[in-house]
């Protein structure tokens, strides 16, 4: 279940500022209230190498667990492709960037408005 909207800004802003210090590409967060159940919000980001992919992932869960004291999930590490971290509240997705427009993950959630073509 989600937390109050207050933690859960609080925890996106954290997400974020770690994403930015590590250096993702192409940060995107997604708004999911009323649309899903799986989460508050949703985080896309690109690292440009399988190792910096990692790098950010753990990086975030190691963040998220010393300030929030969040233990996240970490789907996808081993092989640096696509991983996911998932904090209950904010579902962050690292991908290298030939895996991310393969799947195009945000434009199944983004409005038509807000695609790039």
């Amino acid at each position: 279940m989600a937390k109050s909207k207050s933690i859960s800004q609080e925890l996106l802003a954290a997400t974020l500022k770690s994403l930015e210090d590590s250096k993702a590409d192409d940060i995107v967060q997604i708004d999911l209230r009323g649309k899903s159940e799986m989460g508050d919000f949703m985080v896309i980001c690109s690292g440009r190498s399988s190792r910096q992919v990692a790098a950010i992932s753990e990086k975030l869960n190691d963040q998220l667990k010393a300030d929030f004291g969040i233990y996240s999930k970490l789907e996808g590490k081993a092989s640096g492709d696509w991983v996911l971290v998932d904090t209950g509240d904010i579902i962050v997705h690292v991908f290298r960037p030939e895996v991310r427009e393969f799947y195009q993950l945000e434009k199944m959630w983004l409005p038509a408005s807000e695609q790039a073509n």
